[in-house]
């Protein structure tokens, strides 16, 4: 996840970078160029790139609420601190949603933090088109249906300028391969055994859309910019058993490191280019 704070738009591939028009210094960028140097300046080193990032974006609108929508909230992990932001200073409104499941019934259940959560049919849950400043999706795509709609929605609701916090695991890794290919049987004791007593496990489908070329492809389509992008070995994948281990080092050692051990997920920051011509109808 680290890698992110060394990724620029200059790292993703001619697909997914759009051309950028000067545009005059005024009043409005010119406050915010300055915010930002600030924030830069406070900054502790320990901020992870996506709160980093939401921090700067936060400080681009001085006075108003940073509004996020988190979707696959029963999935998210420290990734995104709201609570830094809310230390900052920063007004914070969170919409948090997932897919109905046994799994996500049990963690919300579990959890004050998540007591407002809304879990449905994520085609359906009431999103207002470019409404929200950030919209953090935690792994989510790979365990739901209909991925490619559901993103859709999700871009939507993105205002011009806002940015998408994009994790999902890995198909294309030893990790990935064998989620989804080993039996549910199999996975629900491997589930059990690295993380006991957590809900779970949550579905397997890994629709085309949840996959790094999927990605590219959505994001092209759709006019957004990948901003940056990092691979990343999850801390229940560094903690799973020798076994565990393993398996995934002879999955990478078979395809001939076609699907690597040294990673388990896939991060993104995606930005929504600003249309300064359009107008939101209210």
């Amino acid at each position: 996840m680290d890698g992110l704070a060394g990724l620029n738009v200059a790292d993703a591939g001619p697909a997914s970078q759009e051309k950028h028009r000067a545009v005059p210094a005024d009043g409005k960028h010119a406050h915010s160029k300055t915010a930002r140097s600030r924030l830069a300046a406070t900054l502790p080193g320990n901020v992870g790139p996506f709160t980093r990032l939401a921090l700067e974006q936060a400080a681009q609108r001085p006075g108003q609420p940073i509004t996020i929508l988190q979707a696959g909230c029963t999935t998210a992990g420290s990734e995104l601190d709201l609570a830094a932001l809310r230390a900052s200073g920063h007004e914070v409104e969170v919409l948090l949603i997932d897919d109905e499941t046994p799994a996500s019934r049990a963690v919300v259940a579990g959890r004050p933090d998540l007591e407002s959560a809304m879990l449905g049919e994520l085609r359906a849950v009431p999103l207002r088109p470019r409404s929200f400043d950030i919209v953090h999706c935690s792994l989510l795509l790979h365990r739901i249906s209909n991925a490619e709609m559901v993103l859709g929605r999700l871009t939507a609701a993105l205002r011009p300028g806002g940015l998408l916090f994009l994790r999902m695991a890995d198909p294309g890794s030893a990790r990935g391969f064998l989620d989804r290919r080993l039996p549910e049987f199999v996975r629900s004791f491997a589930w059990r055994s690295i993380r006991p007593g957590q809900p779970g496990p949550y579905p397997a489908v890994y629709e085309r859309v949840a996959s790094a070329r999927g990605v590219e492809l959505f994001m092209s389509r759709h006019g957004l910019t990948i901003a940056s992008r990092a691979r990343a070995l999850s801390a229940a994948s560094q903690a799973r058993s020798g076994a565990a281990r393993a398996a995934a080092g002879l999955v990478a050692w078979l395809s001939r490191g076609r699907l690597p051990a040294d990673h388990d997920e896939l991060c993104y920051v995606v930005r929504k280019p600003e249309d300064r011509f359009a107008r939101v109808l209210r």
